[in-house]
């Protein structure tokens, strides 16, 4: 038997505050009761490594929630309480297109996040950490989220896409509001912040873009109109919905990998001693290290467009499963001793980034500006320490990240 009769709810469950500060044994919990753990709503939670990297591959499990049971339901239901508007995005952005509509968005946006496109940025990513972490050594303390982790990425994502920086921190408050949409709920009503989020940054780029069109640069912004322009079939609403994609994936996540990555060393201070004697050798498998151990992106829902057979069960068409990537980056069966953080680690297939069709477009990116941020910070400041005892972690279940970090810069 695959599955067991108890269900689980994971929003229920990330409620209490000491599952909140550490789930990680909860998501172990949720293994240990089998690969396929059904929730209160007809879904499923998905726990293991293997099935979890099946699913995020396999076409026949969809990122759009269109293909649930009882979606048509849930439509009418939206559209009546006036949500209508976001659920329309979750329909056409690009994190949840299905082919041929995600290949052709993919493709667009594409060719600005290469490996070798986004190196190229490297120099100035550096620049940005080295003028914040100057900013910051005048202080001798700094608070880590506002003053290096949102920053960073914010400020190179709004140069790629050519956007000035006096809208960015109202664009951020959005953005902030916009991404509690993504988590596991039945409550519609904590959709009206999000979409009234999503209404705002809709008006705000709509007006970005014609100013855009009147005055190209060169920039991401004026490549996607351009691209529209030159019959690439890319609509206004896609366009608007893209540029809000890479605005709040362009910054939300990293900040969390930032943040996250920054406490877990703080929290382990003999793999931070590893990074900080070897920063040149070790960054790079250290980055990749925290992604596994404290993934930003904690789950992924996909739903069958048609029969399947999961974990020896035959689901139906219209099944959903909660792709626990969090719980699936410890699992023991790929990772060994998977509670201990080693930045050392080579054997290292983490899905912080997902897998398949919608494997994250700007991992490229998110990697360097974690590199950069990083590993400058730990090489300038070897004393730096924790200045509250106990965090504040972000109230989404989807996202995870400290809610503020101070750190002070010349030890305790």
């Amino acid at each position: 038997m695959s599955t067991v009769e108890q269900p689980v709810s994971l929003t229920e469950a990330l409620k209490d505050p000491a599952v909140r500060q550490d789930p990680y044994p909860t998501y172990a919990s949720f293994r240990e009761r089998g690969p396929l753990v059904p929730t209160p709503f007809g879904g499923y939670l998905l726990t293991r490594h293997a099935d979890c990297f099946q699913v995020l591959r396999d076409a026949r499990w969809s990122s759009s929630q269109k293909h649930q049971n009882g979606w048509e339901n849930i439509e009418q239901l939206v559209e009546s309480m006036g949500f209508g508007e976001l659920f329309s995005i979750f329909g056409r952005v690009m994190l949840f297109a299905d082919p041929p509509d995600h290949t052709r968005l993919r493709r667009i946006v594409s060719k600005a996040f290469t490996p070798r496109a986004v190196e190229a940025m490297r120099p100035r990513i550096a620049e940005l950490v080295d003028g914040l972490l100057d900013d910051a050594a005048a202080r001798g303390e700094m608070e880590l989220v506002r003053d290096l982790a949102f920053p960073l990425p914010v400020t190179v994502i709004a140069e790629m896409l050519g956007m000035p920086k006096s809208e960015l921190d109202q664009l951020q408050a959005w953005t902030s509001e916009a991404v509690k949409a993504l988590d596991p709920s039945d409550d519609f009503m904590a959709l009206v912040p999000a979409g009234q989020a999503v209404g705002e940054m809709r008006t705000y780029f709509d007006a970005f873009v014609a100013e855009k069109r009147r005055s190209p640069g060169d920039d991401l912004t004026s490549a996607l109109i351009a691209a529209e322009d030159d019959g690439e079939s890319l609509t206004h609403d896609e366009l608007l919905d893209t540029m809000i994609l890479l605005f709040g994936a362009g910054h939300e996540t990293t900040v969390n990998l930032i943040t996250g990555g920054v406490l877990n060393l703080l929290q382990h201070p003999s793999e931070l001693a590893r990074l900080q004697a070897d920063p040149d050798g070790l960054i790079e498998s250290a980055v990749e290290e925290l992604l596994r151990f404290g993934p930003p992106v904690q789950v992924s829902a996909r739903t069958a467009t048609t029969d399947v057979e999961l974990c020896g069960q035959r689901l139906e068409k219209g099944s959903q499963v909660v792709v626990m990537i969090a719980g699936a980056n410890r699992d023991p069966e790929v990772f060994t001793d998977p509670d201990r953080l080693d930045i050392g680690r080579t054997e290292n297939r983490h899905l912080a980034f997902g897998g398949g069709i919608h494997l994250c477009l700007g991992a490229p990116l998110a990697r360097i500006e974690g590199q950069e941020a990083i590993g400058r910070l730990v090489r300038r400041f070897p004393d730096m320490a924790l200045v509250d005892d106990e965090v504040v972690w972000k109230e989404t279940a989807t996202i995870r990240g400290p809610q503020h970090l101070r750190v002070s810069l010349t030890g305790r």
